[in-house]
């Protein structure tokens, strides 16, 4: 048995753990290659951008502030360091919350209201 939230996390199906999830680099591909499973109802909304804007903003807004109550950088240097590192961990860990917000929806048997 395959474990849907590593699964999704993978970026596979998480019906089967075998077929991709996405077909390109956030938009969730209509059938599972390998299983045939719908994946075309799955839909998360702004769930990841949500939870990564809250992570990511967090190690940042603790590591841009840490940084400068120890070391008191220039204001230049700061936005060098940190508004790269936010858009790297962001893009780093949207792909997998969408997945497993995908496979949240899967495990649960969520759909949208009004179909079958």
């Amino acid at each position: 048995m395959v474990n849907p939230y590593a699964a999704g996390a993978a970026g596979r199906c998480p019906n089967c753990g075998e077929g991709h999830l996405f077909e390109g680099f956030l938009k969730v591909a209509p059938t599972c290659e390998a299983c045939g499973f719908d994946l075309k109802s799955a839909d998360t909304g702004d769930g990841p951008a949500v939870f990564v804007i809250l992570i990511g903003g967090f190690i940042v807004a603790f590591g841009a502030v840490f940084t400068e109550i120890a070391y008191s950088p220039p204001i230049w240097l700061q936005l060098i360091i940190w508004l790269p590192l936010t858009a790297l961990i962001c893009g780093a860990l949207l792909r997998p919350f969408k997945g497993l917000l995908v496979a949240a929806q899967f495990t649960n048997k969520a759909r949208e209201a009004g179909r079958e």
